[in-house]
């Protein structure tokens, strides 16, 4: 039996969450070379590239194209570094910057590879090049469905710990064949594959 006391807490414990995952999905706009950019990049070739720091964890066994600089598989799924990522029209720093993407943790897809350059693109399929400094190889998600329900397990018929509006970006964790453990600051659950972008629909993560 569930008291008033306790359904109260739990709708109070779901708006709390949901005020977590109201983050702004990353913009394009115009830009130059940034600082932060020009930081990063001075400090290429001094080690492994960040995606693949992580890259094993989400890769899928079942592709067989592999990039030509990490040997990790194409396309794959990987998260921006930065707060902006400037993104040009080709593999390298004489090409002009097209786009910013702005807003760090962004997933992104990595859908080619030419040294160390990434060309990537987001969920609305806008993108070009950028320096692998600028991502990273945790991996994230963003809300497609306004509104979506976080539920307590990977089964529709679970506790619903969270509601997260379209557009918030969240850390990504287990999978099965239909459903994504997910989390932010103050919130986490499972939610549905259909109700993501950032994650292939095959894919199972341990």
């Amino acid at each position: 039996m569930i008291t008033k006391r306790a359904t109260l807490r739990a709708i109070f414990l779901t708006i709390l969450s949901a005020s977590f995952l109201t983050f702004v999905y990353g913009h394009y706009s115009h830009a130059q070379e940034s600082p932060e950019e020009s930081a990063l990049l001075s400090e290429e070739d001094n080690g492994p590239t960040p995606e693949m720091d992580l890259a094993p964890e989400g890769a899928d066994a079942g592709k067989t194209k592999l990039g030509s600089a990490t040997n990790l598989p194409i396309p794959r799924y990987v998260s921006l570094k930065t707060s902006t990522g400037n993104v040009r029209r080709g593999p390298s720093l004489s090409h002009r910057i097209d786009w910013v993407f702005k807003h760090r943790g962004m997933p992104l897809k990595i859908t080619a590879e030419y040294g160390n350059w990434r060309r990537i693109e987001d969920r609305d399929g806008a993108g070009g090049w950028v320096h692998y400094a600028l991502i990273s190889g945790v991996r994230t998600v963003v809300i497609q469905e306004d509104m979506a329900l976080l539920h307590a397990k990977p089964d529709d018929n679970a506790a619903i710990t969270a509601r997260a509006e379209s557009g918030a970006i969240l850390h990504l964790g287990k999978c099965t064949h239909d459903w994504c453990e997910i989390r932010a600051e103050g919130a986490e659950g499972w939610v549905r594959k259909t109700e993501i972008w950032g994650v292939d629909p095959d894919e199972i993560r341990d």
